[in-house]
């Protein structure tokens, strides 16, 4: 027997139907063997009773939250592992992919008769079990978008990509082919991970001629999420895309923002504004038609959650919805504060759990460009504007600390960081690519681009420094301004050691937090401080090739 029923989110659907035949053949195809049951775009209902199964045990049994939620655990993998992370070097990706070298970065290489063996420890841990099978899209761009299958043969698994991805109506579904597959077998492991040439037992590995990615070993929810936004971001530079590492809101009368940043600097939590429509938190296109989400829902830090700061992503989590790594008391409320278990903590929610958003997961070409940093070093101004060549300096720089890094293994406390065009673990082709397509689109289009500091101000951040993190609702009243407009042809100061322009004054914000060095008691260890910071990003410039323009819109270090 292959399969002898399949479940589906419109009912049960008995052997004879044609897409049983379909997903029968299709497993078969990629090497799944003996399966006893199928759950094919399970509902939500169905993903509930089967997470939170009391029969289950260890990392596949969720637990209900007070608000509804499911809460998950995924053991030490709580982030991605980029160690672990392999892509098949082959006659599709040979002279295609950014490898890595003198430049490290996360492509690194294996054979394809190593992916050949990941692929059948994978195919083979999945075979004779109970499977679910979630098909959506990646891409709100009809033009663009890629289908993918994810097997799998954990419930909160199917969940989880149930909500990060775009749910076809039921005619794509009755006519749905996949481009791509993602097969998770997390609950197995590589035992030959040494004679393989990887770093260890777990593995994270993509066949871009087959067309497929492989987990096992890692329960973190996000290496599926991150794992096609790096296909993406192979494919769409192909085609002439601006593929983006970043949020995206849209106001009432249409005019959209970007906001680029890495972990913890504010993405999710400053698009998930009251007041505009969101579009997306994480991940976007940008075409000749405008701005494109590529997800349907939302992957929302929760460090610190509360209701007052982030009131969207609060009331999102709810039925429906996952939260991972989060402690819960005994009365099963969460405390967001607490990270015995991680600093990464995470709320997975359908977009529909939004209530004022895009009602296409898209919108128009973007006004209002913002680069938002998380300075450690509390010398950054809270917001600066950027000429487009200081852009193009800012957006390769990728300048941020790294504070709770979805990063297995990231060193832990708050570090300086420079991660290329605000996303370079997810980068398969070169940086230049990704920065002369977006300048390309921002000079097209006039786009206004801004450096909004959401780290530290008054003093430096760590474990000495005496600084402050801005709080929400001031950079909330930064963006608000950059988006009105209100900071174009205002009256600026200059930095010199940055080179950096910064408006002298903010709507709806003290004057105490706008002018940098003004907020530090110590004049002279504020210019001392600056100067570290141009250095570092002189340094790190240094490793492109790029104009001389735009090295000179830069920071400038004395020595």
């Amino acid at each position: 027997m292959f399969i002898n029923r399949v479940h589906s989110k419109t009912g049960f659907k008995g052997i004879f139907n044609n897409m049983t035949a379909d997903l029968t053949a299709y497993l078969q195809s990629i090497g799944i063997e003996d399966v006893q049951t199928v759950y094919h775009n399970p509902s939500y209902d169905m993903l509930y009773e089967h997470e939170l199964d009391p029969n289950l045990e260890g990392f596949e049994r969720g637990q209900l939250s007070n608000m509804g939620a499911v809460n998950v655990l995924t053991g030490q993998y709580t982030g991605r592992s980029p160690k672990d992370k392999f892509i098949t070097k082959d006659d599709t990706t040979k002279d295609t992919l950014w490898w890595t070298g003198d430049v490290v970065n996360d492509n690194k290489p294996i054979t394809p008769d190593v992916w050949g063996e990941l692929k059948k420890i994978a195919m083979k841990q999945l075979s004779n079990k109970t499977l679910y099978v979630v098909d959506g899209f990646c891409g709100a761009s009809a033009e663009n978008r890629l289908a993918v299958r994810f097997v799998m043969e954990v419930a909160w698994q199917a969940h989880f990509v149930t909500n990060m991805f775009i749910r076809p109506s039921d005619e794509e579904l009755a006519n749905f082919k996949p481009d791509f597959t993602v097969v998770n077998a997390s609950k197995t492991t590589n035992p030959d991970f040494q004679k393989h040439g990887l770093n260890s037992e777990t593995f994270i590995a993509f066949n871009m001629t087959e067309n497929m990615q492989l987990i096992a070993g890692s329960w973190y929810g996000g290496e599926m999420k991150k794992g096609l936004f790096g296909l993406m971001n192979y494919i769409l530079p192909q085609k002439g895309i601006a593929s983006m590492h970043c949020s995206s809101n849209m106001g009432k009368d249409g005019d959209v923002a970007l906001f680029f940043g890495l972990s913890g600097t504010g993405k999710t939590t400053l698009s998930a504004d009251p007041n505009r429509m969101l579009i997306g938190d994480d991940e976007h296109g940008w075409d000749d038609h405008g701005v494109f989400n590529f997800e349907g829902g939302c992957y929302a830090k929760t460090i610190n959650l509360s209701h007052k700061n982030e009131p969207v992503i609060w009331e999102a989590i709810r039925f429906g919805a996952i939260v991972e790594n989060v402690a819960l008391n005994d009365d099963r409320i969460a405390d967001y504060s607490d990270t015995t278990l991680t600093e990464n903590g995470r709320c997975c929610y359908p977009l529909y759990h939004v209530k004022k958003r895009s009602a296409t997961n898209t919108g128009g070409e973007p006004k209002c460009v913002i680069f938002l940093t998380c300075d450690v070093s509390g010398v950054l101004p809270p917001v600066s504007l950027l000429s487009k060549e200081a852009a193009a300096f800012h957006f390769l720089s990728g300048y941020t600390a790294r504070v709770g890094s979805t990063e297995l293994g990231a060193e832990a406390g708050i570090h300086p960081t420079f991660s290329t065009c605000f996303g370079a673990p997810f980068m398969p082709r070169p940086a230049q690519d990704y920065a002369d397509l977006l300048m390309k689109r921002i000079e097209d289009f006039g786009s206004q681009v801004y450096l909004i500091n959401t780290g530290w101000t008054g003093g430096s951040g760590g474990v000495e420094g005496k600084g402050n993190r801005f709080p929400i609702p001031v950079t909330r009243a930064v963006v608000a301004a950059a988006q009105s407009g209100a900071l174009l042809d205002v009256e600026t100061q200059h930095i010199e050691s940055l080179n950096l322009d910064f408006p002298t004054e903010i709507p709806g914000v003290a004057a105490e937090f706008v002018n940098p060095r003004a907020s530090w008691a110590d004049d002279e260890a504020y210019d001392r401080q600056a100067e570290k910071l141009a250095k570092l990003f002189v340094d790190n410039i240094a490793q492109f090739d790029i104009s001389d323009s735009i090295v000179s819109a830069g920071p400038r270090a004395s020595q």
